[in-house]
C-alpha cells in the first residue's frame, strides 16, 4: 500500500467508527433514560440521562485513545482493555435491562445490536489500526531501505567521482608546482631587478619630496610671517581710528559744552533786562521767548520781558513744545 492507500483507509475507519459510536450513543441514551426516570427516586428523575452520559463518555475516550495509541504503535496494558470490556457490557446491560425485565426477548435482541456492534466495532478498529500502523511502518521501513540504497550507491559514485578529480587535480598541482618554482625563480630575479629599481626611484622621491617639504616650510613661514606683519598693521591701524573717534567725541563734546555755556550766557542776559514796557522787535522777542523756554519761566512773564501779547508768546512756546518734540522723535529713532 501507498501512502494515499493508507491515509484513504484510515480516514474510512477514522469516519465509519465514529458514525456507529455516535448512533450507539444516541440509541441508548434514548433507550436507557426512560428506564432511569422509573427507577430514579420522586423528584430526581431529571438525573435519569447522566448513567448513560458517563457510560458513553468512557466508550469515546476508550474509542479515541485506542486510536491514538494504535496510531502510535503503543499498546495500554490491561487497563484499556478492561475498561473498553466494562463498558461494552454496562451499555449491553443496560439497553436490554427494559426488555429483559419485560421477559421480551426480542426487544432484548432489538436493544443488544447497537452495543453488540459497537463493542465488535471498537475491538476490530483497534485491529484495524494496528493493521494499518504495522503495514506503514512496513511501508516506511522498505522505503528507507530503498532510499538508503540508493544513497550508498550514489556515494560510492560520488567518492569514485572524487577519487578521480583528486588524482587529476594532484597531477596538475604537480605540473603547476613545478611551474610554478620555475616562474618562481624568474620572478624573485626580476623581483630584485625591480626592487633595486624602486629603491632608487624611492630615494629620488624622498630627495625631491624634502625638498618641497623644506620649501613649502620656508613659504608656510614667510606667509605666517607677512600675516603677523598684517595683522600688527592692522591693529595699530584700529587703534589710530579708535583715538581719532574718542578725539573726536571729545571735541564734539567740548564743543557742545561751549555752545551751551554761550547759549546758557545770552538767556541769562536776555533774562537780565527785566520787563520791558513796550514790543521788542521780533527777532529779539523770539530771543527772549526761547530764553524764557529754556528757563522755563511761565508764558506771561516772558510776555512781560518781550512786551508781545500772551497769546504770541503762548504760540511760540508751542512751536518751541512741538520742536523739542521732533527732537526726541528724531533721537528715537
Amino acid at each position: 500500500m501507498n501512502a494515499v492507500q493508507i491515509r484513504s483507509a484510515e480516514k474510512a475507519l477514522s469516519v465509519g467508527t465514529w458514525l456507529i459510536v455516535g448512533g450507539a450513543m444516541l440509541f441508548s441514551i434514548l433507550t436507557v433514560t426512560p428506564l432511569m426516570e422509573r427507577h430514579s427516586p420522586k423528584g430526581w428523575e431529571w438525573t435519569a440521562p447522566i448513567l448513560p452520559l458517563v457510560v458513553d463518555a468512557a466508550v469515546v475516550i476508550v474509542v479515541r485513545l485506542d486510536a491514538v495509541l494504535a496510531g502510535m504503535g503503543g499498546h495500554g496494558g490491561r487497563w484499556p482493555i478492561a475498561l473498553r470490556w466494562m463498558t461494552g457490557f454496562m451499555t449491553l446491560a443496560l439497553n436490554v435491562a427494559d426488555s429483559a425485565l419485560k421477559k421480551d426477548l426480542v426487544g432484548a435482541a432489538v436493544h443488544a445490536v447497537a452495543p453488540l456492534l459497537l463493542i465488535v466495532t471498537a475491538e476490530t478498529g483497534l485491529a484495524y489500526r494496528r493493521a494499518i500502523t504495522t503495514a506503514q511502518a512496513a511501508r516506511e521501513a522498505q522505503l528507507k531501505a530503498e532510499r538508503a540504497e540508493r544513497e550508498r550507491a550514489a556515494t560510492e559514485r560520488r567518492e569514485a567521482q572524487e577519487r578521480r578529480v583528486r588524482e587529476e587535480r594532484e597531477h596538475a598541482a604537480q605540473l603547476a608546482r613545478e611551474q610554478r618554482e620555475h616562474e618562481a625563480l624568474i620572478a624573485r630575479e626580476q623581483t630584485a631587478r625591480e626592487e633595486a629599481m624602486r629603491r632608487e626611484e624611492r630615494e629620488r622621491a624622498e630627495a625631491r619630496e624634502r625638498a618641497e617639504r623644506e620649501a613649502r616650510e620656508r613659504r608656510e613661514q614667510m606667509r605666517e610671517q607677512q600675516q603677523a606683519e598684517r595683522e600688527r598693521l592692522e591693529r595699530e591701524a584700529a587703534q589710530r581710528r579708535e583715538r581719532d573717534r574718542l578725539e573726536r567725541e571729545q571735541e564734539a563734546r567740548r564743543q557742545q559744552q561751549e555752545r551751551a555755556e554761550r547759549e546758557a550766557r545770552e538767556r541769562a542776559a536776555l533774562l537780565a533786562a527785566g520787563p520791558v514796557n513796550e514790543k521788542l522787535p521780533e527777532d529779539k522777542a523770539r530771543r527772549v521767548v526761547h530764553a524764557s523756554f529754556g528757563e522755563g519761566l511761565p508764558v506771561r512773564a516772558a510776555a512781560d520781558l518781550c512786551g508781545w501779547s500772551i497769546g504770541w508768546v503762548s504760540a511760540r512756546y508751542q512751536e518751541h513744545r512741538d520742536g523739542a518734540g521732533l527732537v526726541l522723535e528724531g533721537a528715537s529713532s
